[in-house]
């Protein structure tokens, strides 16, 4: 086999229909499309349209909500720790924290940092810094002779809302200096 030999299977991909090539193919005068009306013409946009009726998709009832202030967390569970550090992915002497799991291919995502949860057996010595842990997994990892630490992850928009109050303090502060000396 050669790379130029490479075909689909038989039957994969299906050709186009040639439509509109006069009324003895078949396909000629209305192309397929039936008879007069907006459904034969050129931009359509009437699915999901009930004919006025409320749509189905506004009769259904709204349900839940999306917390814009949730906390994003990339959560691991101890027995996936202990099962990377039986694997070698871990280091068992150093502190484990977010960059660390990262590298071991245990956590993804968590713009607020990494919480620990108890799931799974447990028995490694391990220091933890962690933006979070369960109860469980706090009493797990104790347990086992090791240390949780709870620590408070800056994230990018508190980063940008502390640096733009910092921006207005300045400011304000400009503007109180000025006024002083302009009362002096």
């Amino acid at each position: 086999m050669k790379l130029n030999e490479l075909r689909d299977n038989a039957g994969a991909r299906k050709s186009k229909m040639r439509v509109g090539r006069g009324i003895g193919s078949g396909k000629g005068k209305t192309g397929g499309r039936g008879v007069k009306g907006q459904k034969s013409r050129e931009g359509v946009s009437i699915a999901g349209f009930e004919g006025g009726q409320m749509p189905l998709h506004m009769r259904l009832p709204k349900r839940g909500f999306n917390n814009i202030f949730a906390k994003d967390y990339a959560e691991v569970n101890l027995g996936a720790i202990q099962k990377a550090i039986d694997a070698k992915k871990l280091d068992a002497k150093a502190t484990i924290d977010q960059a660390a799991l990262r590298a071991a291919g245990l956590s993804r995502g968590g713009k607020d940092g990494v919480r620990l949860l108890g799931k799974g057996e447990f028995s490694a010595k391990l220091n933890f810094s962690v933006a979070g842990a369960s109860k469980g997994a706090i009493e797990a990892v104790e347990k086992a002779g090791g240390k949780v630490d709870v620590i408070h992850v800056v994230s990018a928009a508190e980063k940008a809302a502390a640096k733009k109050g910092v921006k207005y303090r300045e400011r304000k502060a400009d503007k109180e200096a000025k006024q002083a000396a302009a009362k002096k």
